[in-house]
């Protein structure tokens, strides 16, 4: 199920007002006592939001910031899907693997632009 709206609009709170959440998905800490998290992607950052320990839908606090010139993935769906971000390693629902590559394929999208033959024209 998609993260709502309202969901939304209190992970923009924690935000930077001046930018654009362009995804947003659920994810489980692999072995942590707290282990719920929403990761936001914007325009400039990943943040990782803490949902705390007893609700998966509220973000409570930001637990870590990093600038969005890195992926995410790759996502492992061998069997439940994973990935290693920053060096934690997160679980998710099937259905959020996508968005994990179509945030993945901005970054390489950019990267994958070839360098200009004639940069002094």
């Amino acid at each position: 199920m998609p993260v709502s709206s309202g969901v939304r609009r209190r992970i923009k709170e924690f935000l930077d007002p001046d930018d654009d959440l362009q995804y947003v998905f659920p994810a489980d800490i692999f072995g942590s006592a707290n282990p719920s998290v929403f990761i936001a992607v914007t325009r400039k950052t990943i943040t990782v939001l803490s949902t705390g320990h007893w609700s998966r839908t509220t973000p409570k606090r930001v637990i870590s910031t990093t600038l969005r010139d890195q992926r995410i993935g790759p996502v492992d769906t061998a069997t439940t899907p994973w990935f290693k971000f920053c060096g934690i390693v997160y679980e998710l629902d099937d259905e959020y693997v996508s968005v994990v590559h179509a945030a993945d394929a901005e970054i390489m999208r950019d990267a994958a632009k070839p360098e200009d033959p004639l940069p002094d024209l």
